[in-house]
């Protein structure tokens, strides 16, 4: 097999912007597939945050014409190496020179996301012509990276850059569909006729995944679990038909990890180092994080860790309405670190002056204190209601920090549930979305840290024993990409 070039169109990518798993997918993917011998080019916006000097941006393109389909818009081009893999961002101060991705400070959505992204999408494309990098496969990554794949598809069929390319869709989370005013049609030239509901519209407005999932060659989502759940009811966000209309061309691959980043053998961020043969460390990351939290300093404490997202999908508002009655009944101690939702935010930025010594809360993101978290942590939890993949589950594996998780998507695909009676497994699920599982799963994980101390340790070497590496996930991603463009 010849190596295949592949071009990654994304809103975010680690180092550069994050607000979520799909920056560390788009991150990680690239470096997989260049060490099995193919070549991955990443575009990007760039936008305001990014620090250009940090990551040694130089200009490659100024000006940069893109035809959009009623005018010309000129923006520039620069690149950097410092990811390991090209990395391309496209500037336009119209567009990216703001403070928030994809909303104000207020969570706002921009009125003009379609556009905004629509323009990367067409900007990557014309970058390829550009510079002659002729891909064979446009990545499309959720609807900010959806009218990339479509374009490739109905526009450059015959073009002798890009027409030899298929376009794969990745869904990292189908809830975000990209859902605006239908105005944008004529600015990123979909055509009128194509604005009905079986390509771009939904209910009267452009949805921008609904047309990539019809229009990829192939299209995938980040496990196995969430692929069939999307295409039910409960779980497709009313695009279940299209996504069962893919047949065999809608797959689900779970993420891998990026150890180089998360391991505890090697991570610089840890009070202490440790692996599975010496715990010594991950004791003393637990006394640092009850420290740091204002926790009572007891190793004999079990203490469960929170990093995530305030948002509904997340289940946290569940979790909200029993945390104070397990901490009550129960000798246990939990750590929040998370930011979105204002009044979740208040909830758990408030309650550990309630429940001094028993609750740390710090309301933001700091990568650091996750780190920390993983590691002094003896459990994490991830109440969800819907989880695409889930990245948090598999660093605790790796970091002998047991997963309490609700039994759905990519947890229930890379959680083994505990068997009480032999003490295998790595972590512990629940299957209700509702407040009173919670409960009684941390009481299940509690009372195995008291009880049966012995299958706790066996839980956790088996835990930390889970490789979810990036290899055999991008060997998927190479066998997709080959039958995308067999089609």
């Amino acid at each position: 097999m010849k190596p295949l070039k592949i071009l990654m169109v994304s809103s975010e990518c680690v180092p550069f912007a994050k607000t979520g798993g799909l920056a560390d997918v788009v991150g990680a993917l690239p470096l997989a597939l260049e060490k099995l011998g193919h070549q991955a080019l990443v575009v990007l916006p760039l936008y305001s945050a990014i620090d250009r000097e940090k990551f040694q941006l130089h200009e490659e393109l100024s000006p940069f014409g893109v035809w959009m389909g009623n005018c010309q818009q000129w923006c520039a081009v620069y690149k950097s190496e410092v990811a390991g893999f090209a990395t391309y961002f496209i500037e336009f101060e119209k567009y990216f020179g703001r403070e928030g991705y994809y909303h104000d400070e207020l969570l706002n959505d921009y009125v003009d996301n379609a556009e905004r992204f629509g323009f990367l999408s067409l900007a990557a494309l014309q970058l390829c012509k550009a510079i002659g990098f002729d891909p064979d496969i446009v990545h499309g990554h959720d609807w900010q990276g959806a009218v990339a794949v479509a374009a490739v598809r109905d526009w450059y069929h015959s073009d002798p850059v890009l027409g030899k390319a298929a376009g794969v869709l990745t869904i990292h989370n189908l809830a975000y569909q990209g859902l605006y005013d239908k105005s944008a049609v004529d600015y990123l030239g979909l055509g009128w006729q194509n604005f009905h509901s079986d390509r771009w519209e939904s209910w009267g407005q452009l949805n921008l995944l609904k047309g990539g999932i019809v229009a990829a060659h192939w299209v995938n989502t980040v496990s196995p679990t969430y692929a069939v759940e999307t295409k039910t009811p409960e779980f497709g966000c009313g695009l279940a038909p299209y996504l069962n209309n893919r047949g065999e061309s809608y797959w689900g691959i779970l993420n891998g990890v990026d150890y180089a980043q998360w391991t505890p053998e090697t991570d610089k961020t840890l009070v202490a180092t440790y692996g599975a043969k010496d715990l010594k460390g991950k004791a003393l990351n637990k006394k640092a994080l009850q420290a740091r939290m204002n926790l009572e300093s007891d190793p004999s404490i079990p203490l469960i860790g929170v990093v995530s997202r305030f948002a509904p999908q997340k289940g946290l508002d569940q979790l909200a309405e029993v945390i104070e009655r397990i901490v009550t009944d129960m000798r246990v101690q939990f750590v929040v670190l998370g930011s979105g939702n204002k009044a979740l935010e208040a909830f758990y930025g408030g309650i550990s002056q309630r429940f001094p010594g028993k609750i740390g809360s710090s309301i933001g993101y700091d990568d650091s204190v996750s780190h920390l978290i993983e590691a002094g942590s003896d459990f994490f939890i991830m109440p969800s209601l819907f989880e695409p993949c889930g990245l948090n589950q598999l660093y605790s594996l790796k970091y002998g920090t047991l997963p309490i998780v609700r039994a759905t998507g990519g947890l229930e695909d890379s959680v083994i549930q505990y068997d009480e009676v032999t003490g295998a497994g790595t972590g512990f699920k629940y299957y209700d979305a509702n407040p009173t599982a919670i409960y009684y799963c941390v009481g299940w994980a509690v009372s195995t840290w008291y009880d049966r101390p012995k299958h706790y340790r066996k839980l956790q070497q088996a835990a930390m024993a889970q490789d979810y590496s990036w290899d055999r996930s991008a060997r998927l991603y190479v066998e997709m990409y080959l039958k995308a463009l067999g089609k």
